[in-house]
């Protein structure tokens, strides 16, 4: 995994946080409400950074940035709201602005490599092709699609979805209608 310099972090549930200022009580219980909320959802860290980037270093990297974005916004987090759709909203837009920065420097994975999506505990090869190949779909489509794809695949309601992009419920429906019929049409 590679590191920023001078960045340090503190080991938490498989992602790296960067420590926050210990000098009160007060900052010591926000992080370990952070922690407990992000071990409790790390999920969504993995989901995104796996569907945005191919290279498992990439990854590991996006998942690094997307925690430390998690932690720096925690403070004006809003207990009263879903952790997870805050933490969805967040992560996305970590790595949307992540792939753009991206496409100037660089391929995400060398021609000829095969990202490694297939469901580790597939017994089915027909399956686990047919997994890939919708991983592959997702993975040329424009960030927004492909966000709104995650979250579907994730069975968020589509009332959730719109709050997390910013979109209204109506184009939600709309936009996945359209890709699944994409989907039947091009797989």
């Amino acid at each position: 995994m590679r590191i920023r310099p001078g960045l340090r972090i503190i080991w938490v549930s498989s992602l790296f946080v960067p420590p926050m200022p210990s000098s009160a009580t007060a900052h010591s219980d926000l992080r370990q409400s952070f922690t407990e909320l992000l071990d409790r959802h790390r999920g969504i860290v993995v989901k995104v950074a796996a569907s945005y980037c191919r290279h498992p270093d990439d990854r590991s990297e996006l998942a690094q940035e997307i925690a430390a974005q998690l932690w720096r916004a925690f403070p004006s987090y809003d207990a009263s709201r879903s952790f997870s759709t805050w933490a969805y909203r967040i992560a996305l837009n970590v790595a949307i602005s992540d792939l753009r920065g991206r496409t100037h420097r660089q391929p995400t994975l060398p021609l000829g490599e095969q990202p490694d999506i297939a469901d580790p505990h597939a017994t089915d090869p027909e399956r686990e092709r047919q997994v890939r190949s919708l991983y592959a779909f997702i993975a040329q489509l424009k960030p927004l699609d492909r966000a709104l794809m995650l979250l579907y695949l994730d069975e968020r309601p589509h009332r959730e979805v719109a709050e997390i992009l910013g979109i209204s419920e109506s184009n939600v429906s709309t936009k996945i209608g359209r890709l699944k019929q994409r989907i039947r049409d091009e797989l």
